[in-house]
């Protein structure tokens, strides 16, 4: 029997003086994809080339077995939410979600019974003859929604979708658009770069870096095992690459001691909140220890983060309970440990 084509497969290749995107992405159907990465990565670029405002330098572009890529941004069968919304200013919210059926050859009847069933799915049914400066930031985010669902695409472009919501519409939103994306049936392509946004939407993660594709997953497998350091920031881990021997990596001038057995180049991981400060030496020999200098203090959650220098960069969480018992101050040097329970050791 043979297998069904993926909804979505393309390779972008987009060169500018000084930068070039080269990428392959696969969504299958139904599947929501998150393309992350430092600014200037690519993210941005890689969905515009897919929605044709930006020109292909090489690749190709298919969706459902078509080639996409030889066709003008009018004719692609794609929906986009930008990150600003881009509603029309001078139209109501019903007329907003109409425009894409109207142009798309519905008569005017059935472009309406179109966005009305849409607002009213979205939960904007009181508020269709509403125009965008009478709705707030978490109605808008849902009207652009409504308005590229309603052309019935096959592939759905979301640009940083939430990042213009306060912090608790976005909570609210971002519950709401889960549920819409999972009753999608066609492809998802989502930027963006909060973590919290990509792990509760999306199926599987795309890590961009410097135009190319350096890790993918699903949200579990990439927070587990981050391969570069701006995946272990978004993560939230301390992460080493060094030379396994056994159950010991050698990280430079520290020897950790880890739980996995590895030989070969790998990586060690850990959580800031697995890090122990000292003021002294402990007693004993506690593996995992090293000398370190703060380098900064600042709070973190309900906790203190300790920014840590020395023969290993590190970043420690402590409650704001041992910070005043060990007195902590920037410059201070401290002994920081792990236990090696506490690590996660895999292959480079």
């Amino acid at each position: 029997m043979d297998e069904e084509p993926m909804t979505l497969h393309a390779h972008l290749v987009v060169t500018r003086p000084g930068f070039r995107l080269d990428v392959d992405l696969e969504v299958p159907a139904g599947q929501v994809v998150a393309l992350l990465g430092p600014n200037g990565a690519g993210k941005t670029t890689a969905l515009r080339a897919l929605a044709g405002l930006t020109a292909l330098s090489g690749g190709h572009i298919t969706l459902d077995g078509d080639p996409l890529h030889a066709l003008a941004t009018e004719r692609r069968p794609i929906g986009m939410v930008f990150q600003e919304y881009l509603l029309f200013p001078h139209l109501s919210a019903m007329e907003n979600v109409a425009f894409g059926p109207r142009c798309h050859g519905a008569s005017r009847p059935d472009a309406r019974r179109t966005a009305t069933a849409w607002l009213q799915r979205v939960g904007l049914a009181d508020h269709m003859a509403s125009r965008p400066r009478q709705l707030s930031g978490g109605q808008a985010q849902r009207v652009a929604l409504a308005r590229a669902l309603a052309v019935e695409p096959r592939l759905l472009l979301l640009d940083e979708p939430l990042a213009a919501l306060d912090a608790h519409t976005r909570l609210e939103i971002r519950s709401q658009l889960r549920r819409h994306l999972a009753d999608f049936d066609g492809a998802t392509v989502l930027v963006t770069h909060d973590p919290l946004d990509a792990m509760v939407l999306a199926d599987r993660l795309v890590v961009i870096e410097d135009g190319a594709v350096v890790q993918q997953g699903t949200p579990a497998e990439v927070a587990r095992r981050p391969r570069t350091d701006y995946v272990a920031r978004l993560v939230g881990l301390n992460l080493y690459r060094g030379i396994a021997t056994g159950r010991r990596v050698a990280v430079g001038d520290v020897v950790f001691s880890v739980a996995d057995h590895l030989d070969g180049p790998a990586f060690v991981a850990f959580s800031p909140a697995a890090v122990a400060l000292y003021r002294t030496r402990p007693d004993g020999t506690p593996r995992n220890l090293w000398r370190a200098r703060i380098e900064g203090i600042e709070r973190h959650g309900d906790n203190v983060r300790i920014h840590l220098n020395g023969p290993i960069t590190a970043s420690a969480d402590v409650t704001p309970a041992a910070v005043a018992d060990l007195d902590l101050t920037s410059g201070q040097q401290v002994w920081a440990a792990v236990k090696a329970t506490e690590t996660h050791a895999y292959p480079a």
